[in-house]
């Protein structure tokens, strides 16, 4: 095939082509099933709906996997083939995205050369955060506390979507609606920052309560490891060890403190953009960590329990974090 530099520009882009569009699908992958895995997991780590993930393994809500299957992971990523006439401004146009969104998607800028026959990925509506459901058959021993702690939903959420309250009993074999929330992920400036994610919509559901992280203070590079172990309007966390703690409070300077630092968040393969003060305080659930309580971690938009409010110097270090100007 015969090849054509193609100079792109936004004056070139007034053009028209209209020829094929040249959509196609980025290759699938295989993932091989660990224990502890279920369907909606796997779909939330790879970025995918679990209903496609079903689909793409011929199973339904009632298939059972086992540790060392084989499943396939669907690409969503949707994928332009270059055309003669193409430029970024006219794909831009097709598909009814961002030009400046679509040059940064690719790595690309308003002086980037195309080829005839080259790769060009689409940023699509999957790249903003959106809800699926699955069902939950209620077995012995099951509440609501518990299963909002097994799927990293908010209890008050887990109602909401079931139209109950704290007051309702669950009876075995009693159907129950969980949400999935699905949330891309964001780009970052450069692989220093974290992703600049909202509490309420994203944070709170990347880092559900439980999960066990690495916490990164931003501007010394030193880590230890931490655990959420509860917070509604933003993370409650405890480090997991005494060393841990001990290296934290090396970092606010041999005392532990509400001074508010820029932090990084670490977790499943994610790096999340923060700000975390060091003190102490309330409730504690991990007892032998030299650490009496719990300390605050928090994202963008998120706010103070005491009063609801927020908090803008923790908003301010979540903008270093994410290397926000």
């Amino acid at each position: 095939m015969k090849f054509k530099k193609l100079f792109i520009s936004s004056i070139l882009g007034t053009s028209l082509f209209l020829g094929s569009m040249g959509i196609s699908y980025g290759q699938n992958l295989t993932y091989t099933v660990q224990s502890g895995d279920v369907f909606w997991k796997i779909a939330q780590k790879y970025n995918v709906s679990t209903k496609a993930l079903m689909e793409a393994n011929n199973a339904d809500e009632n298939t059972i996997i086992y540790p060392g299957q084989s499943l396939i992971i669907p690409s969503n990523e949707k994928i332009h083939i270059v055309k003669p006439g193409d430029t970024y401004w006219i794909i831009s146009q097709k598909y009814g995205v961002s030009f400046k969104e679509l040059l940064k998607y690719n790595g690309a800028d308003e002086n980037t050369y195309l080829d005839i026959g080259q790769a060009v990925k689409i940023p699509s509506d999957s790249q903003k955060p959106y809800v699926t459901y699955i069902t939950h058959t209620v077995k012995n021993g099951d509440d609501f506390w518990k299963l909002s702690l097994q799927y990293g939903i908010p209890m008050y959420e887990l109602l909401e979507v079931n139209g109950m309250d704290e007051n309702t009993w669950l009876t075995i074999g009693q159907k129950i609606r969980i949400p999935v929330h699905h949330v891309p992920i964001k780009p970052t400036p450069a692989n220093k920052y974290g992703e600049y994610l909202d509490w309420w919509t994203e944070a709170q559901y990347v880092l559900p309560i439980g999960a066990k992280f690495t916490l990164v203070d931003f501007e010394t590079g030193k880590r230890w490891n931490m655990k959420r172990t509860i917070g509604a309007n933003h993370a409650d966390c405890e480090p997991l060890t005494k060393i841990d703690a001990a290296i934290m409070k090396g970092v606010w300077g041999g005392q532990f403190s509400w001074e508010r630092r820029a932090v990084i968040v670490e977790y499943n393969g994610r790096k999340i953009a923060a700000s975390a003060a060091s003190m102490p305080h309330s409730i504690q659930y991990i007892n032998d960590n030299n650490f009496n309580g719990h300390m605050d971690v928090h994202f963008a938009n998120s706010t103070r329990h005491k009063d609801g409010k927020i908090d803008w110097e923790h908003q301010k270090n979540i903008k270093i974090a994410a290397g926000i100007k």
